[in-house]
């Protein structure tokens, strides 16, 4: 009798045992605690989060590029691109998401067309941290034109689908221009 209980303590400890030194609860080393328990997040903050990274990594910034030459050209060299207009487009009109089988819309066979409206720079002016500067902007017209299908799947499934659907949205890019010599750190002063 007493054989079989120290058996079954003697189990219950070794399954204790391993039972707690597996995954985030190894005793062995230093550890968070409770804070060391997973949180499951649900994919929309996660998207939402890698979204706002991606364009402020890409398009949110305004570069500061050299002086502008003499007698060289005084026009922006980069329209926009695909990439850029369709996160504008999302912006506009958010696409991604819906509820599969309940309602989703999708955008298909797009055709991007951009112009440029507007193409000017500021006068020279001081810009804290940064020194005198120019600001160039250059403002484009993008028209996209795209077939829309929302897919609807409940109470009737249907498909609704709009062949000639088009969006328009405007994108700017505005980027400085120092003015003056510049020092580009080559050890020498031009002031």
């Amino acid at each position: 009798m007493l054989n079989k209980s120290l058996r079954t303590i003697f189990a219950l400890f070794i399954a204790a045992a391993s039972l707690s030194s597996v995954g985030c609860f190894a005793p062995i080393g230093p550890t968070l605690g409770i804070f060391s328990i997973p949180v499951p997040v649900t994919p929309y903050w996660q998207k939402s989060y890698e979204d706002k990274n991606y364009v402020h990594e890409r398009y949110a910034r305004v570069p500061i590029m050299g002086p502008i030459q003499p007698g060289g050209p005084i026009v922006a060299l980069d329209p926009p691109s695909d990439d850029e207009v369709w996160w504008a487009l999302e912006r506009a009109r958010p696409v991604q998401g819906g509820i599969p089988f309940f309602h989703e819309t999708q955008y298909n066979n797009m055709t991007i067309i951009k112009d440029k409206i507007a193409d000017y720079i500021d006068p020279p002016r001081v810009v804290p941290l940064i020194g005198p500067v120019q600001l160039h902007h250059a403002h484009y017209k993008c028209t996209i034109y795209f077939e829309e299908r929302k897919i609807i799947g409940w109470p009737f499934p249907h498909t609704l689908i709009d062949d000639e659907a088009q969006e328009v949205v405007y994108v700017d890019h505005n980027h400085f221009h120092m003015v003056g010599n510049v020092d580009f750190g080559t050890g020498t002063s031009n002031y």
